[in-house]
Parts: structure tokens; C-alpha cells; sequence
């Protein structure tokens, strides 16, 4: 057994308050014993003076003492006063008359006690053992003397068994204070019980709560009072600290994460800008080099040279621009200024100019608009997304034609379709055509033209707009871009 172990808590409040009520109990019961001996005593003693002043009346009113004393006597033989010894002396201490043993007024030269007592009140009583009997040695004693202090009467009343029964105390008194202690003692544990078993389940909480073990439904066992409302609070105030710290740990994890994908991306791109722009620099420098190291080049091969540095000069310029539009669409979109746009008048001049977008398969646009749609954008984003999502087809679809038409609408927004007839490409790279220079041919071949950022930026685009964009493969053919924008609502709310 292990002795440093300690002692539960209900049994540190059940101990000493059980020693305290069993105290006041004992000390009530002791009490009323006492109080109920001293009464008898005091009852017998009133007695013995009731038969001293009887005698004393007796000879204050002439009568024969002998006769009278003997009267009482044979008046008290079948009572608790059975066997009384009376002793009548005269004030020179000449004994007159005497029923049983005489009752000496001294021991050993000495007033007894009741005699002295009686000397200074004028009556006595005591409890002693005789003086001149050996086989029932204890007695009440009492005296009295007269008014006139011719005479004094002495009792004595031998304790003898009935004399006990009459003195001793009632006891059905322990009838009653057991079963009280009995009671106190199982309400006392019943009481710390309760109080203990809060703090049980605090003490288990804490353990719990220690070792990290499932908490759910600790709340349910605490009792329904104020000290169980207070531990529940306890186990919801740990609940929501944990969950607290739970949540900023995922969360920074989280940002850790994003942390780590946004240098990932940053890493990324400034490799792709990197690599993107080493080609068309690196063939403008070779054309120049050239032109410069050969000055008798003929015209011809000249003008030829000349119109290719120009070409990569223009790929260059528009990857700058690109890049120039992504970037303030990432960092600024909340500042883009945005307003009514009529859209089907934006795909009119779109379709009107078609023309002078420079496409190089000569790609087919067409448009499914209603004519009273009106969005919530910036007019010059819009119109540079739709181009780049017809350049986006002319340059990868290997289709005929594109379009785009409204699809749905709800109270908030309009939903179009952007397709086109050609073939698609592999649900592999689905996931990535939103990547800034993800190109699906091999070896990253340059010869279909754009500059990798033209989806990129349509993204961005219905992003800041406050839309959705997603992209999937088109049966029976051809690639097809989901979108939505907002309605332009008026002041009265109706778009």
C-alpha cells in the first residue's frame, strides 16, 4: 500500500466533519445524562428534606415523635425509601429517638459533611459511605434543624437496588442519540459525497486534459447546481482555449503552407520570365550581332533578318505588357475602377475588329448575347480578356471557330460559355492552363506563338470582376471556359 497516496477529497471533508457533529453529539448526550442524574439526586435530596421537615413540623406542633417517625416508616417501606434510618438529636447532642442504626453527627472529632452543610444553611445533604455499617456502606444523607435549633433530624436512605433503579437515568435517552449520530453520520456522507464528486471529475478532467485523452463528455457528468455550472464553465473555457490554440496552430500551418507554395510560385515564375525572355533576347542579339558583323549582307537577306528582330522584339514588348497587366491585376484588383459595361455592345466591336487582332489562323468569332446585358466591370479588362480567350483558340485549338454565349443567369449574375470547335487537349492539363507559361506542346516549342500569359490573365481578370472561372474539355470536341460576372444593378436594385 502506498502511504504517500493521498487521501480523497471526500474523505478529507467526510472525517472531520463526522468527528465534529459525533463531538457535539457526545457532548449534548453527556450533557443531558448529567442534567438528568443531577435532577434525580436533586429530587431524592428534596425528599429527604420533605421527611426532616415532616418530623420538625411534627415537634414544632407538640406532637410524639416516636409514633410519627414510625408512621413514616411503614409509610415509605414499599417505596425507593424503603429501609430509611432516622436519628433525632437534641441541640447538646443528646440522641431522643432513632428508627434503624443511629446516624452519628462526627467522624473522627469532624462534623459530617451534611451536618456541617446544615450548620451553615440550616439543612445538608451528601452522598458517603457510613461510618458504622460495612455490608451497605453507601447512603444519601440528609439533615435539618428546627426553627428554634432545639432539635436536629438526621436521614440516611442505604443505596440499595431500588433506591439505584430510582436514581439511575432513562436509558431510552441512547434510543435517541444513536440513531440521531447514525443519521448525521450517513447525511454527513452523503454531503461530502456530492461535494466530492465534483471535485472527482475536476481532478479526472485534469488528467484527461494532461495526457491529451478525448474530453467530449466530460460537461454531461457534472451535477446540476452552482458547483457543477462552475466546472462545466471550467471544461468549456479549456474546451474553446484548446480549440483556439488548434485552430491558430492549423491556421499557421496553413499560412506556412502558403508561405512555402507562394515562394514555390515566385520561384517559379521568375524561372519561367527568366527563361521565357533568354529566347526572343538571345535571337534579337543573334540577328544584330549579325547584321552587324556581316556589313555586306545582301538586301534580301538583310530585310529578312531585320523583319525577324522585329518580330521577336514585338513577342518581347507583349510578354513586358502581359506580364505589366497580370501583375497590377494581382496587387491591385481592389482599385480597378468598375461600372456598367454592356457587354454585347463589348462583343459587337469585338467581333467589328477581329480584323485587326492579329490572329494567325484567321479563327471564326461569334456571339450569343442578348442585347440588354449589362455587367458590373472595367470595360478595357473585359475586352482584353475576350481577346485573349480568341487568341488562346486561334493559337491552340486547331478549330475553325469561337464564340461565346450566355448560358444562365440568377438574380446576382450572368454565366457564359467561351468554346470553341477544335481538339481539345489531354484532362492532364486541365489543372494547369491557368499557370503563368504552361504550354502543352513538348519542349516548350514557341513556334504556335503567344507569350504564356494570355489565360493567366483572363483568369485574373473575372477574378477582380468578382466572377468564377473554370476550364473543361467540350463534346464532341473542342475546350470550353465556364465564367460568370455580375449584374449591373441600378439604385433601385433591379439590374
Amino acid at each position: 500500500m502506498d502511504l504517500r497516496r493521498p487521501i480523497k477529497y471526500q474523505w478529507r471533508l467526510f472525517l472531520p466533519l463526522v468527528v465534529l457533529l459525533w463531538t457535539l453529539i457526545a457532548t449534548l448526550a453527556i450533557y443531558t445524562y448529567r442534567s438528568e442524574k443531577e435532577f434525580r439526586e436533586k429530587h431524592l435530596n428534596e425528599d429527604l428534606r420533605l421527611i426532616n421537615s415532616r418530623v420538625i413540623n411534627a415537634y414544632e406542633n407538640d406532637m410524639e415523635l416516636k409514633p410519627f417517625m414510625n408512621f413514616i416508616s411503614q409509610y415509605y417501606e414499599k417505596s425507593e425509601f424503603n429501609g430509611i434510618r432516622m436519628s433525632v438529636y437534641q441541640e447538646d447532642g443528646t440522641l431522643l429517638y432513632c428508627i434503624g442504626t443511629p446516624i452519628p453527627t462526627h467522624i473522627d472529632s469532624e462534623y459530617t459533611p451534611e451536618f456541617a452543610k446544615m450548620l451553615d444553611k440550616g439543612y445538608g445533604t451528601s452522598f458517603r459511605r457510613s461510618s458504622v455499617e460495612d455490608d451497605n456502606p453507601y447512603y444519601f444523607f440528609g439533615v435539618r434543624k428546627s426553627a428554634d435549633d432545639k432539635i436536629f433530624v438526621l436521614t440516611a436512605m442505604p443505596y440499595t437496588e431500588t433506591l439505584v433503579k430510582a436514581m439511575a437515568v432513562d436509558k431510552g435517552i441512547w434510543l435517541v442519540f444513536v440513531p440521531v449520530a447514525l443519521i448525521v453520520t450517513l447525511f454527513a456522507y452523503l454531503s461530502t459525497r456530492y461535494l466530492g464528486k465534483n471535485v472527482a471529475l475536476l481532478h479526472s478532467f485534469a488528467s484527461k486534459a494532461a495526457a491529451g485523452a478525448d474530453l467530449t463528455d466530460d460537461e454531461q457528468s457534472f451535477p446540476h447546481d452552482e458547483l457543477g455550472d462552475i466546472s462545466r464553465k471550467i471544461v468549456s473555457l479549456y474546451k474553446d482555449k484548446t480549440e483556439a490554440i488548434e485552430r491558430s496552430e492549423r491556421e499557421h500551418r496553413i499560412a506556412l503552407k502558403a508561405n512555402e507554395e507562394k515562394m514555390r510560385v515566385t520561384k517559379q515564375l521568375a524561372n519561367n520570365i527568366n527563361h521565357e525572355l533568354k529566347t526572343p533576347v538571345g535571337v534579337i542579339k543573334g540577328y544584330l550581332d549579325t547584321l552587324a558583323g556581316h556589313p555586306e549582307m545582301d538586301e534580301a537577306s538583310r530585310e529578312r533578318f531585320i523583319e525577324k528582330a522585329q518580330g521577336h522584339m514585338s513577342r518581347l514588348c507583349n510578354m513586358l505588357n502581359d506580364l505589366s497587366s497580370i501583375t497590377r491585376l494581382e496587387e491591385g484588383g481592389a482599385g480597378v475602377m468598375k461600372e456598367r459595361v454592356d457587354f454585347y455592345d463589348l462583343l459587337s466591336n469585338v467581333s467589328a475588329e477581329i480584323e485587326s487582332i492579329k490572329l494567325n489562323n484567321g479563327v471564326r468569332f461569334e456571339f450569343d448575347v442578348p442585347i440588354d446585358c449589362y455587367v458590373l466591370g472595367n470595360y478595357n479588362l473585359l475586352y482584353g480578356m475576350v481577346v485573349n480567350l480568341i487568341r488562346n483558340a486561334d493559337f491552340h485549338s486547331k478549330g475553325t471557330m469561337c464564340a461565346i454565349k450566355l448560358i444562365g443567369d440568377n438574380s446576382r449574375e450572368y454565366r457564359f460559355s467561351f468554346y470553341d470547335d477544335g481538339t481539345g487537349v489531354g484532362e492532364e492539363h486541365l489543372p494547369h492552363l491557368f499557370d503563368r507559361f504552361y504550354r502543352i506542346d513538348k519542349g516548350r516549342s514557341r513556334k504556335v506563338g503567344g507569350t504564356g500569359l494570355g489565360l493567366p490573365i483572363v483568369k485574373n481578370t473575372v477574378l477582380v470582376m468578382g466572377g468564377t472561372i473554370k476550364v473543361r474539355n467540350r463534346q464532341p470536341h473542342g475546350l470550353e471556359f465556364v465564367f460568370s460576372l455580375s449584374k449591373w444593378m441600378s439604385a433601385s436594385g433591379k439590374a
